[in-house]
């Protein structure tokens, strides 16, 4: 199979035919082998009952549908578990992404032999107070912090090889960052291109101003990830053995001052009553306890098992993962 299409989706339903017949227009000119995998987000509209009226009669469309909304990162690792082309394409419902960029993503791709190409919304038609300022903020402290330069991380419209999307996990809301996710573990042909932005045409965005915010705290999360997250006890273990040898040597340099007052005869205040015995001894007890935390970080990691994000409610023309 040539490409797989994974559309996450929420309430969406108004979109959905003409974003179907518009990935089947571009998929037949090129005679492509091809699945559209639409993963419905726990929508409360007619969205689920119009993926299966499209799969009953093509069975290029399958589907997914979630027991309740558990968000697209969760939507686009179900995606991803299912799909079977050699190229993935994921792109949002709401006609914001052309399919019309799909054979150019392709040919980057398979021809030019990118692990993973982005799209560049250079041109938006959101409003440049509420989204465009922010993203374009959220884009430079990414690019900062990751070490990836992509101009837009949130770009929904995105491909990548097979082995990408089967070797990464997705969670939380990370799919922001699944460039950063690709680059940890070793694909590093990540590419960029300006694709057409167009203006919604149905309904009104699913986002709100929060996530900005969770967008940077999720930043934070992956930047730590991805250098401790493998080992914890460099990090807690390296500033725990720090702050408790500071600790533990202030303390001894005021129990020591306190000896050698009291041998020369000369006047002492209790060690008690000196403030800098209590920073010390608190110094101490922090290091003890982010020693301790690595030291269990290590053990979490050796002992986990990874429970699903999720509850799929119901499949189309897909066969449910074995546990």
């Amino acid at each position: 199979m040539n490409i797989s299409i994974v559309i996450p989706l929420l309430n969406e339903a108004e979109s959905l035919p003409e974003l179907y017949t518009w990935i089947t227009k571009v998929m037949h000119q090129n005679n492509y082998t091809y699945e559209v995998v639409f993963i419905d987000d726990g929508s409360i509209d007619d969205s689920w009952a119009i993926i299966s009226q499209l799969s009953a009669k093509d069975t290029h469309v399958k589907g997914i549908r979630f027991q309740k909304n558990f968000g697209k990162s969760q939507a686009l690792h179900a995606g991803f578990a299912q799909v079977q082309g050699d190229v993935v394409i994921t792109m949002d419902a709401d006609l914001q992404d052309s399919p019309d960029e799909i054979p150019e993503l392709y040919q980057m791709i398979t021809t030019q032999g990118y692990d993973l190409v982005s799209g560049w919304k250079k041109k938006r038609y959101d409003s440049v107070i509420a989204k465009n300022i922010p993203s374009k903020l959220f884009n430079w402290a990414a690019r900062k912090t990751s070490g990836v330069y992509l101009n837009d991380f949130n770009c929904g419209l995105k491909a990548y090889k097979n082995t990408v999307v089967k070797n990464i996990e997705v969670s939380g809301e990370m799919h922001r960052y699944i460039p950063v996710l690709a680059k940890n573990e070793g694909f590093n042909k990540i590419g960029e291109k300006v694709v057409q932005h167009q203006a919604r045409k149905y309904g009104t965005t699913k986002f709100g101003m929060s996530r900005f915010i969770n967008g940077f705290l999720d930043l934070i999360t992956i930047w730590f990830l991805s250098k401790f997250g493998k080992r914890p006890m460099h990090f807690f273990g390296a500033w725990g053995v720090a702050m408790f040898c500071i600790g533990f040597l202030s303390a001894f340099i005021i129990g020591a001052r306190k000896l050698y007052k009291l041998y020369t005869h000369e006047p002492a205040i209790l060690v008690t009553q000196d403030p800098w015995f209590y920073i010390a001894l608190a110094t101490m007890i922090i290091g003890t306890q982010l020693f301790l935390a690595g030291f269990l970080g290590e053990i979490i990691l050796k002992t986990k098992t990874i429970n699903n994000r999720y509850k799929v409610a119901e499949y189309l023309s897909l066969a449910a993962p074995k546990h």
